[in-house]
């Protein structure tokens, strides 16, 4: 885990460092991810808002409580999975990210899930979602895991809500504690020497198989 830590550490500064795109300019501080660099679980958002700018870790505002108590639920901490998001400076307003500014973070990205190598990616929100199923839409697939070959490895992607679209609307808050809840299992599945030694074919890149509601 020692190594892990220290490359992780690296790209923390190397993201600190960063001027590929211009949210560095008015950023207070970066925010690379932090968390567990052996953990099973990576949580994927969008970009940091606020509260993260300012102290340099990603979800801490309230999607942040939000996401400790959905965590809670599962019987699980921060401290247990590795939390980042898409891009790593803070976008001014808080507005979208901008597909250039998504690219020039992809690589930090790709290189902290290299590392991580996790065996679930939860992803919140549509932004992060796209990283792995561009094609997709959220509110069809919130809560059903992917198998994805993404960058020549195979992931197993699970798409949710952002926390911060369940505080908006309370309709969604049912939802992704729902969605939260089968992540257990999913882990339990892919312990499955059989489930875990499922070929992918290569001739179908991003090839979706459905683990939940039965399907294999």
């Amino acid at each position: 885990m020692k190594e892990k830590q220290r490359k992780l550490k690296k790209i923390a500064e190397r993201v600190e460092k960063c001027t590929r795109c211009r949210l560095f300019r008015k950023a207070t501080k970066s925010v690379p991810g932090a968390g567990r660099p052996d953990a099973e679980m990576m949580f994927i958002g969008e970009g940091p808002g606020f509260h993260e700018d300012q102290q340099g870790l990603p979800f801490v505002g309230a999607s942040g409580k939000l996401l400790d108590k959905l965590l809670a639920l599962i019987n699980l901490k921060r401290d247990e999975v590795f939390i980042g998001n898409v891009i790593k400076h803070r976008p001014p307003g808080n507005r979208d990210p901008l597909p250039e500014e998504i690219k020039a973070c992809q690589p930090f990205l790709e290189k902290q899930i290299e590392i991580i190598n996790p065996k679930m990616i939860v992803t919140l929100g549509r932004f992060s979602m796209a990283q792995f199923l561009p094609d997709e839409k959220i509110s069809q697939i919130h809560g059903q895991a992917r198998f994805v070959d993404w960058q020549g490895k195979r992931l197993t992607v699970l798409p949710m809500y952002h926390p911060a679209a369940a505080l908006r609307r309370g309709e969604m808050m049912n939802q992704i504690k729902e969605d939260f809840k089968k992540i257990p299992q999913l882990l339990e599945s892919q312990e499955d020497k059989d489930f875990a030694e499922e070929p992918i074919k290569e001739e179908k890149k991003r090839e979706q198989l459905s683990l939940i509601n039965g399907q294999t």
